[in-house]
């Protein structure tokens, strides 16, 4: 890791170690067997631009933007979308019907 990068970044060690608390903290809570997989790795993402919010420079706008960015993908709701769902059923498919 480049110096500068240390210094946005806060060491990987010291980042690491609070990115996983926080997602130890996330994954231990009553709704993350409930989330879908966009959702939980979005929050993991953000907890790891927090601690590097936490751990490196803490007014590194891009930690921010990437917080903000990670929030709104895991509020999409991959269920709701505009286009069609199509389904197929292989035992008609395959039988010709």
């Amino acid at each position: 890791m480049s110096v500068e990068n240390a210094q946005t970044n806060g060491s990987f060690a010291a980042t690491s170690t609070m990115s996983q608390t926080l997602k130890d903290v996330m994954r231990s809570s009553p709704n993350w067997d409930q989330l879908s997989d966009s959702q939980k790795e979005s929050l993991e993402l953000i907890a790891q631009r927090v601690a590097r919010v936490l751990i490196g420079d803490k007014d590194y706008r891009e930690h921010w933007n990437d917080v903000a960015g990670y929030a709104m993908l895991g509020g999409e709701n991959p269920k709701k979308t505009s286009m069609p769902q199509v389904t197929l059923d292989l035992t008609k498919a395959l039988s010709g019907e």
